[in-house]
């Protein structure tokens, strides 16, 4: 591939990777355009007919090796909606990179929403990990419309590391997830926003099978005039076990709102959500500021290792 720049600083924030020294199975898809792909033995990449996006297949049994799908947007003004399949099969014990980069310079909205399909085969694992990240002076906006949804056979494990810290001035997020007998969800959620930055987060999990579990934990920093939207919900169907913790930092005149719910239609569901919103402990900034710290960088030291 013959990489720009911008598409090599974009590609190393969102997926740590050089686009130029890529192995195992890829897509790299850069302004609606694939610009490189390539299948292994195990991993099988299919374009989709008649929408845009791919079919990803995993073979039963696979394990150890991992695909990369990240999206970089580089023009002002582009739009575009991408449907991705992911089929893991039994046994299968692989890692999936995702996320999305935009820089946008000019004066018109640049938006990439992509609607990602996860099916789990039985005693299958996957971790998945989807970051998001804006860049550019212009006054267009950066536009993120994550969808997210999870369907896991019987005894599938899936850990999923959703991310979200700079340059994001739009984003609504939907995840849903089906669990069967002894599946387990786990999700870390971090997202930091700033300026008059919105985003909204919409969790729904579904513990139908005994024995299913979901762990849900989001992390977020609102600064500015910020905003912040967290919807979880998990429906305890079966004997499972679920538990949400939403904990976030408030600073300047940032507003977040925290919408938790739990629904018991089986007696032996155990569901917990534990929840906290508030600023910056002046302790901890006294504390940092004693070793030598301005207040402004012991406030980044905090958040840092708050999200990390």
């Amino acid at each position: 591939m013959d990489l720009n720049n911008i598409q090599s600083y974009l590609l190393k924030e969102i997926a740590d990777i050089d686009g130029n020294n890529l192995t195992g199975a890829y897509n790299i898809r850069s302004d609606s355009m694939s610009i490189g792909r390539q299948s292994t033995e195990n991993i099988e990449i299919v374009s989709k007919t008649g929408v845009s996006g791919m079919d990803i297949f995993i073979k039963p049994n696979t394990v150890g090796e991992s695909v990369h799908i990240p999206v970089v947007m580089t023009k002002s003004g582009l739009k575009e909606e991408v449907y991705n399949d992911f089929y893991i099969g039994d046994n299968a014990d692989v890692e999936i990179v995702a996320g999305c980069g935009i820089d946008n310079c000019g004066n018109h909205d640049s938006q990439h929403d992509g609607i990602h399909r996860f099916y789990v085969g039985k005693n299958a694992k996957i971790k998945y990990v989807e970051k998001h990240f804006g860049s550019g002076e212009g006054s267009g906006k950066r536009i993120l419309n994550p969808v997210t949804e999870v369907y896991m056979e019987e005894g599938s494990t899936c850990e999923m590391e959703m991310v979200q810290i700079k340059g994001v001035d739009d984003t609504e997020r939907k995840t849903v997830a089906e669990l069967k007998d002894g599946a387990k969800l786990i999700i870390r959620e971090r997202l930091m926003t700033h300026n008059v930055q919105r985003a909204l987060s919409d969790y729904v999990v579904s513990l139908n099978g005994d024995g299913a579990n979901a762990d849900v934990v989001s992390r977020g920093v609102a600064r500015d005039d910020s905003y912040q939207r967290l919807d979880l919900k998990i429906i305890g169907n079966a004997a499972c076990k679920g538990h949400t913790e939403c904990d976030s930092i408030i600073m300047d005149n940032g507003n977040i709102l925290a919408v938790p719910a739990l629904e018991a239609n089986n007696v032996d569901a155990s569901l917990v959500h534990e929840a906290a919103i508030g600023k910056i402990a002046g302790d901890q900034i006294i504390k940092l500021m004693t070793l030598g710290l301005t207040e402004a960088e012991a406030e980044e030291q905090i958040i840092n290792g708050f999200l990390r």
